[in-house]
């Protein structure tokens, strides 16, 4: 089968990438002209230049494809607009592109966010059945595009996925966290409140996208992906200090206040400079709440999945790979 990956050259994508080719299928990359596409040239994978975002480029990308799994997506804009542009209006782009020119399409399997859910009560883990709540730009631009694939359901078959924070090997986001331990044998927590949440480790999320490429569930299901447990910021900050081999001294709190300030000076600096930061007043929901889980029981029923790795094992596997390639 040949399944277009967007995102391709990024982190969850790049693990999209691996699992097609343990499953036997070829993987083709929608990649920008300036992306860095040296590993998936290794890898051997057809590109094809374009971005969602560049409509004019979707109806070449899709030709002769039989899946799609989309995980191309922004983490930092200067607007919801900016995001909304990305996540509703270029993955309707692309459905639409498939839809007229990927006339044997299998399935379009749209990468999401948990994080459309927001805040859950503490002990307790969204279920796929509950209303989306989401607390900053990003995931509710991620909501907006679900909304409007969702519109297309009776004309092509899709299938979303909602994954909380993906970690592993070759991640920049969550890297900060590991970097920071590893420098300093700490984790400064944001806010007085020692945060629960869930995770997946990537290659355990790539597995369940490519599983329900195949999955014969309806036409706009939604799947949660996650490890099975619940984890504190502290049960994250030893077992990323375990994975380095060393003891962590503490996880000491910034104080709400501080943040916030932190959060307005970022997004000055951004202004001052031209840059867009990742860190803004937006994002402080997300970065100060305090118990965020779902349950993924429905893709394990639904998609015949099952994650092999647990943030203790997969912590230490990607500080391994953070040292083994010079990251750290």
């Amino acid at each position: 089968m040949r399944v277009l990956v967007t995102g391709g050259s990024g982190f969850l994508g790049s693990h999209v990438v691996e699992a097609l080719g343990r499953k036997g299928h070829e993987a083709v990359c929608l990649v920008r002209k300036t992306s860095d596409t040296s590993f998936l040239k290794e890898k051997g994978v057809e590109l094809r230049e374009g971005a969602i975002d560049a409509h004019d480029t979707l109806a070449e990308a899709v030709k002769g494809i039989d899946a799609i799994v989309h995980c191309a997506g922004v983490v930092k804009a200067r607007t919801y607009e900016d995001f909304e542009r990305v996540h509703a209006g270029g993955t309707v782009a692309l459905a639409r592109a498939a839809k007229q020119h990927a006339p044997n399409l299998r399935r379009f399997v749209h990468v999401s966010t948990a994080g459309v859910m927001g805040a859950a009560s503490k002990g307790q883990r969204h279920v796929e059945s509950e209303d989306p709540n989401p607390a900053t730009s990003y995931s509710r631009s991620k909501l907006a595009g679900e909304r409007a694939l969702l519109e297309l359901s009776g004309e092509l078959p899709i299938t979303v996925i909602r994954p909380p924070a993906i970690y592993g090997p070759r991640d920049r986001e969550i890297f900060a966290f590991f970097q920071m331990v590893k420098w300093t044998k700490m984790a400064i927590r944001f806010g007085g409140a020692m945060k629960t949440m869930s995770l997946v480790y990537a290659e355990d999320c790539a597995d369940a996208c490519v599983r329900a490429i195949d999955a014969d569930v309806p036409s706009g299901s939604k799947y949660f992906v996650e490890d099975g447990a619940t984890y504190t910021f502290e049960d994250m900050a030893h077992a990323i200090a375990a994975g380095f081999g060393i003891t962590l001294l503490g996880t000491p709190a910034l104080p709400e206040g501080i943040v916030r300030a932190a959060a307005m000076t970022s997004e000055l600096f951004g202004k001052a400079t031209g840059k867009v930061m990742i860190f803004t007043r937006d994002k402080l929901p997300e970065l100060l709440m305090e118990h965020f889980a779902v349950d993924s029981s429905a893709a394990r029923r639904d998609l015949g999945w099952s994650p092999k790795t647990a943030f203790p094992e997969g912590a230490k596997k990607t500080a391994a790979w953070y040292v083994e390639n010079g990251w750290l």
